[in-house]
């Protein structure tokens, strides 16, 4: 399968309908792969994207809530995201805990393929991004997670360590990809990440890695597929 064919399975988006969220399913529906959308404001999901995807409300606080969202998916990209440093937007109760919430109930519903966005500097405890509860090592562990539930013969996940984000159209840059945390700096488009995350789903080097991204220079792309091959082993 390449980039020009749609993924068979249904996708669910957690994280739908923030910032790189949109992105995601945005992309997926270029490709024409149906949508599940997992949000807290289902309004605003369908004021997003219409009757273009499914919509599914809940929190992720709740495992009841995730294992109605994840039933009958084949795919989980989790967008997921804190948007406060305490109380049940935090960095612990998100980036760290919901996405652990999300991968076992995504794991107990059969799914094959989780998709993650961390972040560049997971792996840094001494990053300033630490100050803000901790949100580097959250997600480090939510990671950690992922990676020891979906490596498996029958399972399998791609986790995208992104730079610092900003808007854009995809396919505008050439990219630069590393693994072993080794960037410091860098951004990368919203648009990007998840196109990256999308090609996941059927791209067989995205299998089972971990990495790196930041944009390198404007370079219009026909595909960021590519890149996958790029990846060092």
């Amino acid at each position: 399968m390449n980039s020009e064919n749609s993924y068979n399975g249904r996708v669910l988006v957690a994280g739908g309908t923030g910032r790189t969220g949109q992105w995601v399913v945005k992309r997926l529906l270029h490709y024409g792969v149906p949508v599940r959308v997992f949000c807290r404001d289902r309004d605003k999901a369908v004021s997003l994207f219409g009757d273009r995807v499914e919509c599914v409300s809940g929190v992720i606080q709740s495992a009841t809530d995730i294992a109605v969202a994840v039933k009958g998916c084949s795919a989980v990209i989790s967008a997921l995201g804190s948007g406060s440093y305490s109380g049940e937007s935090s960095p612990a109760e998100v980036d760290r805990d919901g996405v652990m919430r999300l991968v076992d109930e995504a794991a107990n519903a059969g799914v094959k393929h989780f998709a993650l966005v961390s972040s560049m500097a997971v792996t840094k405890w001494y990053h300033p991004l630490n100050l803000f509860a901790g949100v580097l090592l959250k997600k480090w562990e939510a990671e950690e997670h992922v990676r020891k539930v979906f490596s498996g013969s029958d399972r399998s996940f791609t986790i995208v360590r992104p730079g610092g984000l900003k808007d854009g159209e995809p396919l505008r840059h050439r990219l630069h990809v590393d693994t072993g945390d080794r960037l410091w700096s860098g951004w990368i488009n919203r648009s990007d990440v998840a196109e990256l995350l999308v090609l996941s789903l059927w791209v067989e080097k995205a299998k089972n890695k971990t990495f790196e991204v930041i944009n390198e220079v404007e370079e219009n792309q026909q595909s960021l597929e590519p890149f996958y091959s790029m990846i060092p082993e």
